[in-house]
This record gives C-alpha cells, structure tokens and sequence, in this order.
C-alpha cells in the first residue's frame, strides 16, 4: 500500500490538462475493452465541456489522488435528480459515478479505494443514499471491485449497434 497518498477534490476546469490527460488513459483501456468506444482526439472537447458543466451545475466532484505530489488517478460523480421514470421505491437524489482511473504502475495499491471510499463520504453527508455507476461488462477488475465494495448488479444493458 502507498503511504503518501493525498486526495484533493478539484475544479476541472482548473485542472483541465491533469484531468484530460487520465480521461485519456481511461479511455484507451476502455476501448481494449469495447471496441465502439471513440478515441478520445475525437471526444475531449466536448466530453470535458460535459464533466465541467455537470460539476458545475449538479453538485459534482472530481478526486484526484496524488503519490508524491504527481497526480496518478481519479474519480469523479455528480448528483442526478429523479424524473418521472423511475421505478424504484429510493425517490431522492443519487450519486452517479461516471468517470475513474488509476495509472497502470500504480494499480493494486488501494489509490481507487481511497478515491471511491472519499467520494462516498463526501455524498453520503450531503445525504445521498443511492449510488449508480456503469462499468463495461468484460471489465472484470472494474466489477470485483464494485462486488467487493457492496455494490450489486441491478439492470443489464443490451445494445444493437445497425
């Protein structure tokens, strides 16, 4: 386990280029993965305007874990309200979890751990008390460590790509 692990919470905007640089990352293992995904030259422009916009105006917040003062990984969520196509019996706001990523080198040292347990915290005393995230199915690490984290399998996703 790394000792000297800090977690900052970060505006985006500010930090456009370290945030940029991960979704880069992430984004490249997302396509060894899932071979639709689009290159990141192809999406930065406006997936960053998202994230930037949603932390912005939705209660969002970006973590970054930093290992000896150099940024090595992140997470980010923003809260979504309900709409009338719920169907559960939860009816408050929620925690979507959309982006995270560690550097290879510094995997399987607890960093996403510390960063999603953080995230938690920070949403749980706003008074969250549902959190939805997504995850690629053949990502396995992604879903053992989910698993592990209490988190469970409630809708599949099936897509037909014409």
């Amino acid at each position: 386990m790394t000792e000297h692990i800090d977690i900052k919470a970060v505006d985006i905007s500010e930090h456009y280029q370290e945030i940029s640089a991960m979704m880069h990352e992430l984004h490249k293992h997302e396509h060894s993965l899932f071979d639709k995904t689009a290159a990141w030259s192809d999406i930065e422009t406006s997936y960053m305007r998202h994230i930037i916009k949603v932390q912005q105006e939705n209660e969002g917040t970006c973590l970054v874990a930093y290992v000896e003062g150099v940024p090595t990984g992140f997470i980010f969520g923003y809260v979504e309200d309900q709409d009338d196509s719920r169907i559960e019996v939860y009816m408050g706001k929620e925690l979507y979890v959309s982006d995270g990523y560690v550097a290879k080198e510094a995997r399987g040292q607890g960093i996403y751990r510390k960063l999603n347990k953080e995230l938690e915290r920070i949403y749980v005393e706003k008074g969250i008390r549902r959190i939805c995230r997504f995850t690629l199915v053949n990502n396995t690490k992604a879903r053992m460590f989910l698993e592990k984290e209490q988190y469970v399998v409630t809708r599949l996703l099936y897509e037909k790509w014409l």
